[in-house]
């Protein structure tokens, strides 16, 4: 999904001399300027001053509430957004930011209503309609998103996102083809969209062509060798072809970049008891079990682990243990 909006630069002003109202847009212009460079700290002192010199500026909530958004602070930057709405109603931007940091807190049927509210006031607002795209598909909704995602594309056949996110939506569906149609057009745009690579490669590893989902994880880890899922799917990758000596290293760097990661911990347990390391196997799995203690597959695996060393009372508690999950319909 596209980025927070950026502050618009120019902002309605009341009850300010020409001078204030002078030096608010200037702010504003400054505010937005270090947004885009990354300097959020400069842009929340910029926009701090431009409600502190004129009150009613919805541009200036909107700013302030973007650069909070991207410092991750999504409650003060819901808080700026909604004070935007407050001094103008009309103000589809703040409704849309409303809605992508609503996304972002999990609260997707906030965000809905947020977008929703966007698209009344401005109908051909293909960001809007990316966005209550994704909130569909992260509820499960997977017709209504993709729908949106027509309607993004249609409004702007340029939206690399727009793409991405439909590819997931087909991904979802079981439509690799579809996925991986959406994901070219989207890297064709974007030669330097890494998710799209992910998207794609995940793709081609579901039809089962290994080679080709390796070579976009590879290419993914050349742009942006900090991105922790290409490492793991790679993994994932190696692994089916048997090749366990360079799917444990790839596990490992995904581990390194993203220490909380369990499914890294459960599939490196996995190449580890293929390679009949059993006791780091089980490790691996109680680590995956400890950041994520519904993790069904985990607890499987655990459990073949356990019988491989004769633990056959641990094996049997964490078969017992996945079956529990599996009745209360927590997933795999």
């Amino acid at each position: 999904m596209k980025t927070l909006l950026a502050a618009v630069l120019l902002s309605a002003v009341f009850s300010c001399s020409a001078a204030q109202t002078d030096e608010v847009s200037a702010l504003l212009r400054r505010g937005g300027d270090y947004l885009e460079k990354g300097d959020y700290d400069r842009a929340l002192a910029d926009y701090d001053k431009a409600t502190q010199l004129d009150p009613r500026s919805a541009h200036a909530y909107n700013g302030r509430g973007n650069a909070y958004a991207r410092k991750g602070d999504l409650d003060r930057a819901i808080a700026d957004f909604d004070k935007a709405t407050q001094l103008n109603p009309q103000y589809a931007g703040a409704y849309y930011n409303l809605g992508i940091a609503y996304f972002h807190k999990g609260d997707y049927d906030r965000s809905l209503a947020k977008f929703n509210h966007a698209l009344r006031l401005g109908p051909q607002a293909a960001d809007a309609y990316n966005g209550r795209g994704g909130a569909y598909l992260y509820k499960g909704d997977l017709d209504r998103a993709i729908a949106d995602f027509d309607e993004a594309i249609q409004l702007d056949p340029q939206y690399t996102g727009a793409y991405e996110n439909r590819g997931k939506a087909y991904f979802h569906k079981g439509d690799f083809d579809r996925a991986i149609a959406d994901y070219d057009r989207a890297i064709q745009l974007d030669p330097q969209a890494a998710d799209a690579y992910n998207g794609r490669g995940n793709a081609y590893g579901n039809k089962g062509d290994l080679d080709r989902a390796i070579a976009d994880f590879s290419r993914i880890i050349q742009l942006d060798p900090q991105y922790a899922d290409a490492y793991n799917n790679r993994g994932v990758a190696y692994y089916r072809k048997g090749d366990f000596d360079r799917a444990l290293p790839d596990f490992n760097r995904a581990i390194q970049l993203r220490p909380r990661a369990e499914d890294a911990y459960s599939n490196r347990g996995n190449a580890y008891a293929r390679k009949g390391d059993f006791h780091r196997a089980i490790a691996d799995h109680s680590e995956a079990i400890r950041l994520k203690p519904d993790y069904i597959r985990a607890y499987k695996n655990r459990a073949m682990a356990y019988e491989a060393v004769g633990e056959r009372a641990k094996a049997q508690a964490d078969r017992e243990k996945a079956a529990e999950l599996e009745r209360r319909g927590r997933k795999p």
